[in-house]
């Protein structure tokens, strides 16, 4: 089976739910997941779930547990740099038949790492691998790599009317 590129952007909820959920459904039929989190390094209640029913599912965090506010600092950059190298290894094994980079727009936005470096990763996956890149901000190079691109549109969200993010629904 072909295996492609698929890309989750916009400033809309639910770009990693959506990767989650193929996930989800890629275990279903029998494949093994790596769950690749760029900048994220706390526990969210996804990755409870996952470790509690969906062993064929491996999540590793590539952050420092905080949310960078202005500049990253060099922990956030050289975390981010380690994390794209092991995934550079990974995607080569073929050890995995999905390998998604959740919130990797968001360290390229950052300049964590760079896209073109992104790419070079991405461009040594097997044919059967299927790819899955997640975060607002995706750049023009991203998106023209990608085999299918969806974007998350915000319409209207509770947040601008101070719900703070629960758990459960939003981590």
């Amino acid at each position: 089976m072909q295996g492609y590129i698929q890309l989750y952007t916009g400033n809309g909820k639910g770009k990693s739910t959506a990767a989650f959920g193929l996930s989800l459904r890629a275990v279903g039929a029998g494949k093994k997941v790596y769950f690749a989190q760029f900048v994220k390094g706390k526990t969210y209640a996804e990755i409870e779930a996952v470790n509690k029913f969906l062993p064929a599912i491996t999540i590793k965090q590539y952050g420092r547990g905080c949310f960078i506010k202005n500049a990253p600092v060099p922990e956030d950059i050289e975390a981010a740099q380690n994390g794209l190298k092991e995934v550079a290894e990974i995607i080569r094994s073929g050890a995995y038949d999905i390998v998604v980079l959740d919130e990797a727009n968001i360290a390229l936005y950052y300049k964590l790492f760079t896209s073109a470096e992104l790419i070079e990763v991405i461009k040594h996956k097997r044919p059967e691998t299927e790819i899955i890149i997640t975060g607002r901000y995706a750049p023009q190079e991203i998106i023209d790599l990608a085999d299918l691109v969806t974007e998350m549109k915000e319409v209207k969200h509770y947040y601008h009317n101070g719900v703070e993010a629960r758990k459960g629904i939003e981590f």
